[in-house]
């Protein structure tokens, strides 16, 4: 008898964990390393939320609670769709997750059979295509700027197996977002076809002068067709704090919750205050953050885009941009992996590798730090590509 199970064995270890534990052991040795591999906020969780978290501990609020949510935070989260989509949804409509992951991860065993296929647009976040591959369904992917140029070709890799279509705008790890027009298109292809549409927007309120557009706001049976995920963790800074959330029709969400009863249960109790003020309670440093993310992506791409055979596109939101470096393939430097492991030996800058996404040309980097040390990678960058 095997020891492993097939599901287990059909999970990819993440082409991203040597890197990492390289770029940290170098740092234990005390070597300068900098780091454009960080895939969260390096701001501070806002004081006002933190207190509440603390309110929520001295008031002993430390117990179990429904496993999809508390009310109040239910309540918030349909608050905030209302306000920024003009979307109506109810408690019953919310599942409240151990981060936004374990939303996504829910959602999709919730409705993938074995078998059924996943359309997914590449480049894409590295755990889509795991989470398919643990529910046992077959991942399709379909190039992600030609989707947003013409939405027809969606109609193309539909088949009687597809069951869903993951979007996720603004993108990681492209920042790109899919404008009103393009989401109309590709929701009226969905509805003909009857497949479901899982919305990743967990990146909406860093936008960088454009406007976040939902596709579930086409209209009510998009709506109905439409799983919305996201949380607090990029927008404010609590990526530690471990809350997520998935919006859809009733029976989606109770499949969905009856997977988490017996998983992980509720989040933690605390975390779920905190949210409940992240979520309710304004503050004027969310735009300050976005601003400072605005002025670290505009010099990160100025910086870039003026080095010969480095090709990027300016990304509308998140915090993320992807750089094809395939022009310095050749003897030395074959791949993505094989680059990133490179500039990290010689020059100890952390980076991600583009076949994490799907995409072995590029390279991510991150502008989720400060000026001074992408200003630092950058010059590293430069010295490295020197030598390719």
């Amino acid at each position: 008898m095997e020891k492993i199970s097939q599901r287990a064995k059909k999970i990819a270890p993440s082409p991203t964990l040597s890197i990492t534990a390289k770029a940290k052991e170098l740092k234990k040795q005390g070597f300068d390393v900098v780091s454009l591999a960080a895939g969260e906020p390096d701001f501070d969780t806002p004081l006002h939320i933190k207190k509440a978290a603390i309110k929520a501990i001295e008031e002993g609020f430390t117990k179990y609670t429904p496993t999809s949510g508390i009310l109040e935070l239910k309540q918030a989260i349909c608050q905030k769709f209302k306000k920024d989509q003009g979307l109506v949804f109810e408690p019953k409509n919310v599942l409240v997750a151990n981060g936004g992951k374990q939303a996504l991860a829910n959602i999709i065993l919730a409705l993938v059979n074995p078998g059924d296929e996943v359309i997914i647009p590449s480049p894409y976040w590295v755990s889509y295509l795991e989470m398919v591959n643990l529910a046992e369904g077959k991942a399709v992917f379909i190039d992600a700027k030609k989707l947003k140029e013409k939405p027809a070709i969606l109609k193309k890799a539909i088949n009687k197996k597809t069951k869903l279509l993951i979007l996720n705008s603004p993108s990681n790890p492209t920042g790109m977002i899919f404008k009103k027009k393009h989401l109309e298109e590709m929701a009226k292809i969905c509805l003909e076809k009857d497949i479901y549409i899982l919305s990743d927007e967990i990146y909406e309120k860093l936008i960088y002068g454009k406007k976040h557009y939902s596709i579930a706001q086409v209209n009510e049976l998009v709506k109905k067709k439409t799983i919305i995920i996201n949380g607090v963790s990029k927008t404010y800074a609590m990526t530690g704090w471990r809350i997520g959330y998935a919006v859809a029709d009733e029976e989606i969400i109770k499949a969905a919750s009856s997977i988490q009863d017996h998983t992980t249960s509720n989040p933690c109790s605390i975390a779920q205050k905190a949210a409940l003020a992240a979520l309710t309670e304004s503050s004027d440093e969310l735009e300050k953050m976005r601003k400072e993310y605005q002025k670290r992506r505009d010099y990160l791409y100025q910086r870039i885009e003026k080095v010969k055979g480095l090709k990027a596109e300016k990304p509308d939101g998140a915090f993320y941009l992807f750089v094809d470096v395939s022009y310095f393939y050749g003897h030395k430097i074959k791949n993505s992996v094989n680059f990133c492991q490179e500039f990290l030996e010689k020059k100890y800058v952390a980076t991600i590798p583009g076949i994490a996404f799907g995409d072995d040309r590029f390279i991510r980097l991150s502008f989720a730090t400060d000026i001074a040390s992408i200003k630092k990678g950058v010059d590293r960058l430069e010295q490295f590509l020197k030598s390719c």
